[in-house]
C-alpha cells in the first residue's frame, strides 16, 4: 500500500493538471462576444426580470449570458472570459462588499461594465450604505444619497440630451423632439440616421401624451466622464474610464421599464454598450440586413371607401407590400348605425380588399366588428361577451381573402391582456402596439411578464405625441414637417438596418398627396439600391420567429475569430454585421454567404443551407 502522503500528493498533482488543462482548453478558443448578466445567487434564469434582458439581447442579435455572483467571484479561480458585464436594476439591488470589490477589480483590470440604476445600492441587509453608493467611483458621479435626501433620493423628470449624442443611440426621430432631418446618410455604427447633428437639446417623448418623465437617482457634483443624458435631478447616463476599463452608467430602471411596456431605453443602451463600447458582431433583425418600414393602414368604417378608391392612382400604390387592417362589420360607432366597412355585404369593400390581396398586401383584423363600440368595451366588459366580435371580424375577412388572418391592430390602441392572449391562441403572429413606442418589433412584456411565445408586437412610430395624420393636423404640423419626419424615419430604418411601423387611416392621408409622393421618390430610390425595403407585419414576424432558431457563436483563438451558425431548416437571409474598425474582411469557410462592405461595417448575408462558418481577424484586439 502506498504511503498516505504519496496518495495526497498524487491527488493534488492531478487536480492541478486538470485545472490547467481545463483553463488551457478554454484559453485556446474562448467566446469573445459574451456579455455576462450578473445575478444574485439563487436567482432563477427563468425569472422574467432575467428573461427580459435575454430576450432583448436576442432581438438585438447579441449574446447575453446569465451568471450568478458566486460563479463570477470564485476564490482561487480566475474570473470568466467575457466581452463585458451588466449589473441589472431591480433584481440586483443588494450586494456584499466582497462582490463590489470584485466588480471594481474587474474594471480596473480592463473590463467593461454596464451599471444600471439601483444595482448594488443596498447592503445584503437591504439598507443604503452611508453617504452614497459604493459604486459611485465606478459611475463617476455620487448617487443614491439616501442619508442626505431620504424620500427625495429618487426624482422624476424629463430626460434630455443633444443631437450629437442621440445619433449614437438606436432611437428613432419623433421619439425625441425637436428633430431635424439631414440628407447626409450615416454610418450604421455611428447611430445617426437621418437626424441633424449639433448641440441642440432634445427630449424623449411618448405617443398620445408627449411629456415623458422617468425616475432616476439625484446625483451630486459633476461627472468625471462624458454625460450622455441628463434630467433635472442630474446625470441620467454617462460613460467613464476607470483604471484600464470603462463604465457605462445608466441611472434609469431599464429592466423595470421594459417589464411595463417601455423597453426602448433598455434596447438602446444595450445596443450602445455592445456596438459602441465593445464593437461586438451582431445578428441583424431584418432579412438580408436591409432595413425598412411597415406601413400599417387602419380601415375603420365606410368613410375609408372613397379614399381607398382615390389612392389607386397614387405613387404609394406602386410600392409596398403593406399591412392593411380592417374592421369588417356593418356598423362603426354603435350597433345599428350602418357606418361600417361591411365586408360581408358591401361588394365594393370586398373588391378593394381583393385588389390589395392581388398586390401582395397582407389583410389584418382591426379590432372586433364595430370599431368604436369594441374599443370602448374591450377593457370593461366580460371577455366572454366580446370574443365573438373578434371571431366575426376574423371570419368575415377570411371569407374574402381565402387565407388565414394573422395580423391585428387594436382600435384606438386599446388592447387589454386578454386580447393578446386570444391572438396568441388563435394563430396570429403580429399586432400593432401603442406600448414600447418607437421600438422595433419586439416580444412584449406587460406587468412584468412576456406576452405570447411566437407573437410579435409592432410598436408604433410617432412624431412627438402624434402618429396618425389627423392627429398631426390637430396639433398644427405643416405638411412639410410631416414629410420630413417620414423621410427621417426611412433614413433611420435604412441606416440602422432595422424595421419600424408607421400607420395611418385612409381618410387622414388624402390631403397629403404631395408629401407622400415626395416620400415615395425617396423610398423608391433607396429600394433600387437595396438600402430599403417595405415589409408586412407577417413577413417580419415569421422571419423573426425563424431567426430565434439560429444557433451561433463567436470563438477566438489568438487573433483569429470564427463565427459558426446553424439552423434546423435554412439560414438564408440571416445577416451578421461586424465593425470594419475591429475586424478584417470575413472569409467564408463553410456554407454559403455573400460578404460586402457597408460604410464602416462588414455584412455577411447567409445563402441557402443549414450551416455557415466564417473567419475574420482582429484588427484592433
Amino acid at each position: 500500500m502506498k504511503p498516505r502522503w504519496i496518495i495526497i500528493a498524487t491527488t493534488v498533482v492531478l487536480l492541478i493538471a486538470a485545472f490547467w488543462l481545463w483553463f488551457g482548453h478554454r484559453g485556446s478558443a474562448t467566446s469573445m462576444d459574451d456579455i455576462l448578466l450578473l445575478l444574485p445567487d439563487g436567482t432563477s434564469f427563468s425569472d422574467p426580470r432575467v428573461t427580459l434582458w435575454l430576450d432583448a439581447a436576442s432581438e438585438e442579435g447579441l449574446h447575453v449570458v446569465p451568471m450568478q455572483d458566486s460563479e463570477f467571484v470564485r476564490p482561487f479561480f480566475r474570473q470568466p472570459n467575457c466581452a463585458g458585464i451588466i449589473l441589472p436594476d431591480s433584481i440586483h439591488q443588494r450586494a456584499g462588499d466582497s462582490f463590489i470589490a470584485a466588480i471594481r477589480r474587474f474594471v480596473l483590470g480592463g473590463g467593461q461594465l454596464m451599471l444600471v440604476f439601483d444595482a448594488g445600492t443596498l447592503t445584503p441587509e437591504g439598507k443604503y450604505p452611508r453617504d452614497w453608493s459604493r459604486l459611485s467611483d465606478l459611475a463617476g458621479i455620487d448617487y443614491a444619497l439616501y442619508d442626505q435626501l431620504h424620500d427625495n433620493t429618487i426624482r422624476w423628470g424629463s430626460v434630455a440630451t443633444d443631437r450629437a449624442t442621440i445619433q449614437q443611440m438606436n432611437i428613432p426621430p419623433g421619439k425625441y423632439f425637436p428633430f431635424q432631418r439631414t440628407t447626409t446618410r450615416p454610418a450604421p455604427t455611428a447611430g445617426a440616421a437621418g437626424i441633424g447633428g449639433g448641440d441642440v437639446e432634445v427630449q424623449l417623448r411618448r405617443y398620445k401624451f408627449g411629456e415623458l418623465n422617468y425616475p432616476s437617482f439625484v446625483t451630486s457634483g459633476s461627472s468625471s466622464g462624458r454625460v450622455l443624458f441628463h434630467s433635472p435631478g442630474g446625470v441620467v447616463a454617462s460613460e467613464h474610464a476607470f483604471g484600464k476599463g470603462s463604465v457605462l452608467f445608466v441611472n434609469l430602471p431599464l429592466g423595470y421599464l421594459k417589464a411595463n411596456t417601455d423597453g426602448l431605453l433598455l434596447h438602446a443602451f444595450l445596443q450602445y454598450f455592445a456596438v459602441h463600447t465593445l464593437s461586438l458582431p451582431a445578428l441583424l433583425s431584418v432579412p438580408d440586413g436591409i432595413g425598412g418600414l411597415v406601413l400599417n393602414w387602419h380601415v375603420d368604417s365606410n368613410a375609408a371607401i372613397k379614399p381607398l378608391e382615390d389612392l389607386r392612382s397614387w405613387a404609394l400604390l406602386r410600392q409596398g407590400r403593406f399591412s392593411i387592417h380592417v374592421t369588417a362589420g356593418p356598423d362603426a360607432s354603435k350597433p345599428g348605425d350602418h357606418f361600417g366597412f361591411d365586408v360581408p355585404h358591401n361588394a365594393l369593400s370586398q373588391q378593394l380588399i381583393r385588389e390589395h390581396i392581388a398586390r401582395g398586401d397582407e389583410i389584418g383584423s382591426h379590432g372586433g366588428w364595430i370599431h368604436d363600440y369594441f374599443s370602448a368595451h374591450v377593457d370593461k366588459d366580460d371577455p366572454k361577451d366580446l370574443e365573438k366580435y373578434l371571431v366575426w371580424n376574423k371570419d368575415a375577412l377570411e371569407a374574402v381573402t381565402h387565407k388565414p388572418v394573422v395580423e391585428y391592430s387594436a382600435p384606438n390602441g386599446n388592447q387589454p391582456k386578454w386580447v393578446t392572449h386570444w391572438l396568441d391562441t388563435h394563430g396570429f403572429v403580429a399586432y400593432y402596439y401603442t406600448g414600447d413606442s418607437g421600438m422595433a418589433p419586439t416580444q412584449g412584456y406587460r406587468d412584468g411578464v412576456r406576452e405570447g411565445q411566437n407573437l410579435w408586437a409592432f410598436p408604433v412610430a410617432h412624431l412627438n405625441q402624434d402618429a396618425a395624420f389627423e392627429e398631426m393636423v390637430r396639433d398644427g404640423y405643416p405638411s412639410s414637417q410631416i414629410q420630413e419626419w417620414l423621410q427621417a424615419m426611412t433614413d433611420f430604418a435604412a441606416g440602422f438596418r432595422t424595421a419600424r411601423l408607421v400607420y395611418f387611416h385612409p381618410p387622414g392621408i388624402v390631403g397629403y398627396r404631395k408629401a407622400i409622393d415626395n416620400w415615395m421618390r425617396q423610398t423608391s430610390g433607396l429600394e433600387k439600391t437595396r438600402q430599403f425595403r417595405w415589409y408586412t407585419m407577417t413577413e417580419l414576424a415569421r422571419f423573426l420567429n425563424s431567426r430565434k432558431q439560429v444557433s451561433w457563436n463567436a470563438s477566438q483563438a489568438g487573433g483569429l475569430v470564427t463565427i459558426s451558425a446553424t439552423h434546423p431548416q435554412d439560414l438564408q437571409h440571416e445577416t451578421w454585421r461586424l465593425s470594419a474598425a475591429r475586424f478584417s474582411e470575413p472569409v467564408v469557410v463553410r456554407g454559403s454567404a455573400q460578404v460586402t462592405r457597408a460604410n464602416d461595417g462588414w455584412m455577411v448575408v447567409a445563402g441557402p443551407g443549414q450551416e455557415l462558418q466564417f473567419e475574420t481577424k482582429m484588427v484592433n484586439p
